[in-house]
C-alpha cells in the first residue's frame, strides 16, 4: 500500500475543502438567532459542497487565463 504525491494531494484538496465548509459552518453559527440544530451535518456537507463548487470554478477560471 502507496499513495503517490498526486494522491496525496487530492487528499489533501478533500480536507481544505472539508474545513472550509466546517469553517463557514462555524462562521454561520456565531450569527446570532442562527442554530441549525440536528440539520448541522447537512449543513456542513451543504457548505463543503459548495467550497468545492467554487473551488473548480475557481481552477476553471484559472486554467483559462
Amino acid at each position: 500500500m502507496s499513495l503517490t504525491r498526486v494522491e496525496l494531494k487530492k487528499i489533501g484538496r478533500g480536507l481544505l475543502i472539508a474545513l472550509a465548509g466546517a469553517a463557514l459552518t462555524y462562521l454561520s453559527e456565531q450569527i446570532p438567532n442562527v442554530d441549525f440544530g440536528m440539520y448541522t451535518p447537512m449543513v456542513v456537507s451543504g457548505f463543503s459542497v459548495l467550497v468545492n463548487t467554487l473551488q473548480k470554478l475557481l481552477s476553471d477560471t484559472r486554467s483559462k487565463v
